[in-house]
């Protein structure tokens, strides 16, 4: 267990730097330079940081465990399986966007338009932040984390959220002590006016996020849900338009009610059908790299109809919600190097897409002790036991582990 809960604290850490997870964590960043010279400040900004990250962990932990203790065979990142989470989770993206760009502003009220200001909400604003980090950074798994939450899925449930917290500990920690220390913040840049250009250049990675959330929501619910999705964000920024003028009206005295009435209905005329209108079945998504290979669907009967019959077997569970599954697939999986040694060895090409909920693939990870995506499997051509591959590919990595489970020299 102890083991467990150092993989995870290291996990925790390493996935601050995980590509899903910059965009939010940049919000942090840039709370911590707004606070450099008042360490109260800062240190509430700290204090809310983690308090957020560990109220989300051990309540996505929780419902992931009861799911499981239920029957339902759920795994790390299970609420991105969901489109209407995805929806919800790209406007909330698309409003931090539009609050960096100075559109309207959130927690504190307005004592200069596009000013940086401090205000009683800090501490508010920061703990939503530590929330919306967890949730987001869920379709990752960083090094040490996939083996630590895999043996967390299967241990009782108070040796599972002693796990998962140290997870969330690990991936608080390094802003944390940042704003705790006012030795190691001394470091940091001092603020000033630079500072407005970094928040408003800092929209444009939430953008980012906004357009890879729109995406797989693509790949889960068809392009009718892309259309509902496209024409909610436009009415949503329509709405924070509205709202901040409301806001700056209400500055400086003028009436404001009725425009934040409109405000109200517009937003609420935009998410409300979004429950109903996102359950279109998608099209079927482009496989990693399937051009020139033939690519076989997954099943466990699958596996065990073809396994020990002289061909090897490489799996591949992904799913589209999974960034770390798609940088492997563009970098190694999609490579010429690997599609030659998948036809020179005779490897049986399976894809096990979890973009949305398979419980059979998530049971199959729980077997191999994995929590989380991606995962790569080589089963040998003559039966024996299957190799479960890094969870980072190189076309080496993925080359040599065809050669040894087909018995053929490059």
């Amino acid at each position: 267990m102890l083991t467990a809960m150092l993989a995870a604290f290291v996990g925790g850490i390493i996935l601050n730097f995980m590509p899903c997870v910059f965009p939010v964590i940049s919000l942090k960043a840039l709370g911590i330079l707004r606070h450099q010279g008042d360490t109260k400040s800062a240190r509430t900004e700290g204090l809310g940081f983690l308090l957020g990250v560990i109220f989300t962990m051990l309540v996505l932990a929780g419902v992931l465990l009861a799911l499981r203790a239920g029957g339902t065979a759920v795994g790390w990142g299970f609420q991105l399986q969901s489109p209407l989470v995805i929806a919800a989770l790209a406007l909330i993206i698309l409003g931090a966007a539009l609050n960096l760009l100075g559109v309207f502003e959130v927690g504190l009220s307005l004592q200069r338009a596009g000013e940086i200001s401090v205000g009683r909400g800090a501490f508010t604003r920061s703990a939503l932040t530590g929330a919306l980090a967890i949730v987001v950074a869920t379709p990752c798994s960083a090094p040490f984390m996939a083996g630590a939450v895999g043996y967390a899925l299967v241990q009782p449930p108070v040796v599972s959220l002693g796990i998962f917290l140290a997870l969330a500990l690990g991936f608080a920690a390094p802003f944390t002590l940042i704003s705790l220390f006012p030795a190691i913040a001394e470091r940091l840049p001092r603020p000033g006016a630079w500072m407005d250009v970094l928040k408003r250049g800092l929209a444009f990675p939430m953008l980012g996020a906004f357009a890879w959330l729109v995406w797989v929501l693509t790949q889960q619910a068809g392009t009718t849900a892309l259309a509902v999705m496209l024409a909610c964000a436009v009415v949503v920024a329509f709405a924070a338009w509205l709202y901040g003028i409301a806001q700056r009206r209400r500055y400086i005295g003028q009436s404001y009610k009725a425009l934040l009435a409109v405000t109200v209905v517009l937003f609420v005329a935009a998410v409300g059908p979004l429950p109903g209108m996102l359950h279109t079945q998608p099209s079927q998504p482009d496989a990693p790299g399937a051009e020139n290979i033939t690519r076989v669907t997954w099943s466990p009967q699958t596996v065990e109809e073809m396994r020990g019959h002289g061909k090897a077997i490489f799996v591949d569970f992904t799913a589209s919600w999974c960034i770390t599954c798609q940088v492997n697939e563009r970098t190694s999986l999609s490579t010429a190097a690997v599609k030659q040694a998948l036809a020179r060895t005779g490897t049986v090409y399976m894809v096990a897409d979890s973009t949305k909920f398979n419980a059979d693939i998530d049971d199959a990870m729980s077997t191999f002790g994995q929590g989380g995506l991606p995962l790569y499997v080589v089963y040998p051509a003559d039966g024996g036991a299957p190799k479960v591959l890094p969870q980072v590919l190189t076309p080496a990595i993925v080359v040599d582990a065809l050669n040894q489970a087909s018995g053929k020299k490059a």
